[in-house]
């Protein structure tokens, strides 16, 4: 039996909330096509991630990693910052 390392789940999003201690809120947006008129309809979904050094800003748009669960709403973690958003 060989090592079976399943790989974790990754998405990218940008950061809405930042208020609470070591902890952000990320939206991540996708496109469907709608069931019956197959238009492209907007799918939001909000994540709460780990970020240990509270280095996220509203605004930036950073990867999350699937994780075991931190809290009873919480079982991603920040793997990088993409991009920064405004810092004012």
């Amino acid at each position: 039996m060989g090592e079976t390392s399943k790989r974790r789940k990754t998405k990218m999003g940008r950061v809405v909330s930042n208020k609470m201690d070591k902890s952000v809120v990320v939206v991540v947006e996708s496109y469907r096509p709608h069931p019956l008129y197959k238009r492209a309809v907007r799918h939001i979904k909000k994540f709460k991630a780990h970020d240990e050094q509270n280095a996220c800003v509203i605004g930036d748009v950073v990867r999350i990693e699937e994780t075991r669960p931190l809290s009873k709403e919480k079982c991603w973690r920040v793997v990088e910052i993409l991009s920064r958003g405004e810092t004012s």
